[in-house]
């Protein structure tokens, strides 16, 4: 009898865990979707970084100079975009970038500036941006061709 009754518990507490947890599955229905799922689910609404270029090649510098570019952009999406970060492959590079959102139809740039400082050769720095679009990172790239200064 013991034996018995203990196994009815046992499938009593199984029966309600199981419906605990098939009432969850129903109410998580009913919850505001993440914004993960909103983007996903309306991808016509997001914000598009457009850039004019996305490569930029300095050509040939003098070794210690430093160089800047500015990247162009324009947001023709459907809402603002936002720039989270701009970082770049190594630290001889900087980004600056817009910390504020781009309104859709509005143009913004990410200005890069790169020290030559104690390189030499051909070389080639990216940079991540990450921002709210799908997808959600664009690498921008700029190459150069250090030569060392001409001895007098």
């Amino acid at each position: 009898m013991k034996k018995n009754t203990l196994v009815l518990s046992y499938l009593i507490s199984l029966s309600l865990i199981f419906a605990s947890c098939s009432q969850n599955t129903d109410n998580s229905s009913n919850q505001e979707p993440s914004s993960n799922e909103i983007n996903v689910g309306n991808k016509n609404e997001l914000p598009i970084i457009d850039f004019e270029e996305e490569e930029h090649d300095f050509g040939k510098i003098v070794q210690g100079e430093k160089v800047t570019y500015d990247f162009k952009f324009t947001n023709v999406g459907k809402s603002n975009l936002v720039i989270s970060n701009a970082a770049a492959s190594c630290g001889c590079t900087v980004a600056d970038f817009p910390k504020e959102p781009i309104p859709p139809g509005k143009s913004g740039k990410i200005t890069v500036e790169f020290n030559s400082e104690g390189k030499s050769g051909y070389t080639e720095k990216t940079i991540t941006v990450v921002t709210n679009c799908e997808p959600n990172t664009k690498i921008l790239k700029i190459k150069v061709d250090i030569v060392e200064p001409t001895k007098q």
